[in-house]
């Protein structure tokens, strides 16, 4: 499933292209792409066609455009959730057809150069959907999204993403805030990092990279890691998800592409996810997998040890 790294290159990827391009037609090729959509807000087609984008905003594993602001309406934004293989793609009119795209968004860019947004879902657990975006609890700015862009969007966030905890790449992440939710949680330490509530953007991959780097073992109980070390591992998850971002996140098979449709290269860097049976880089012992809550965590079962809590 594409985390942080993945839907941050699809973000840059994007922005220079649609901020500021005008939503000309919109084409829905497999409806399923649209169950998220609310029906409150109108019909999806009727309702993006004819807008221009304000920019290109993350949170999280969480995409959004944030839409021009028509009188007397509340404040929209164009939502993609990409899921386990959703893919957004940016092409010029006439590029060859991409297998599995479900919806297409004709653009015309600021200067007036004509794109092709495609949605492209393999498995159909992706979404587009548009939503009201509502202020942010904390004041500070929704997501991420680069350097000059600002607007009246700026502070605010899509209902359908509000829940989502900030993550740490956010420049509003309270780390200390972290810290103190991570004493108060005996689940297993890689269960609280994949908590959306907690913060965001971790999955499988990423989790365990920064686990095996902090060495501390993906079912330590949480509330029994000290906080210096549980600060040394926010520090790594932060390592990790920036190198990631610098590769272009992390790709095994057809089911993550950037907006080029170009896969990423960091998974030449990791340490222990996908390891299993090779030799533990720090220590030399094998990587081991665990079956985990329908999936796996790789880990080194010398260096990260299971301490009685």
């Amino acid at each position: 499933m594409p985390e942080l790294p993945e839907v941050e290159t699809v973000r840059a990827g994007l922005q220079d292209t649609v901020t500021g391009a005008k939503v000309t037609r919109v084409e829905i090729l497999d409806a399923r792409s649209l169950r998220r959509h609310p029906a409150n807000v109108g019909d999806f087609v009727e309702t993006l066609t004819g807008r221009t984008i304000q920019a290109a905003v993350r949170r999280g594993k969480f995409l959004w455009l944030p839409l021009n602001q028509k009188k007397d309406e509340p404040q929209l934004a164009l939502i993609g959730h990409l899921g386990m293989s959703g893919q957004i793609l940016l092409r010029t009119p006439g590029f060859e057809e991409d297998p599995l795209t479900r919806i297409v968004i004709h653009l015309k860019a600021q200067d007036g150069l004509k794109y092709q947004m495609r949605f492209v879902d393999q498995r159909i657990f992706g979404s587009l959907a548009i939503d009201v975006m509502e202020d942010t609890a904390d004041g500070f700015a929704g997501g991420f999204h680069g350097e000059g862009t600002a607007g009246s969007w700026q502070n605010k966030i899509p209902n359908q993403v509000a829940h989502i905890s900030r993550d740490p790449l956010d420049p509003s992440f309270s780390e200390d805030a972290v810290l103190k939710l991570l004493k108060k949680k005996q689940s297993g330490i890689k269960r609280v990092l994949l908590d959306q509530g907690v913060l965001s953007g971790i999955g499988n991959i990423y989790a365990d990279e920064s686990l095996w780097l902090a060495k501390l073992h993906y079912d330590q109980p949480a509330n029994t890691i000290s906080r210096a070390k549980a600060k040394e591992l926010l520090g790594h998850v932060k390592e990790v998800l920036a190198k990631a971002v610098v590769a272009g996140g992390t790709s095994f098979d057809e089911q993550y592409k950037n907006i080029n449709g170009e896969s990423g290269y960091f998974s030449i860097s990791l340490n222990a996810y996908g390891l299993t049976g090779l030799p533990c880089k720090r220590c030399g012992k094998a990587i081991q997998r665990d079956n985990w809550m329908n999936r796996g965590s790789h880990f080194c079962p010398k260096c990260q040890k299971l301490k009685a809590s």
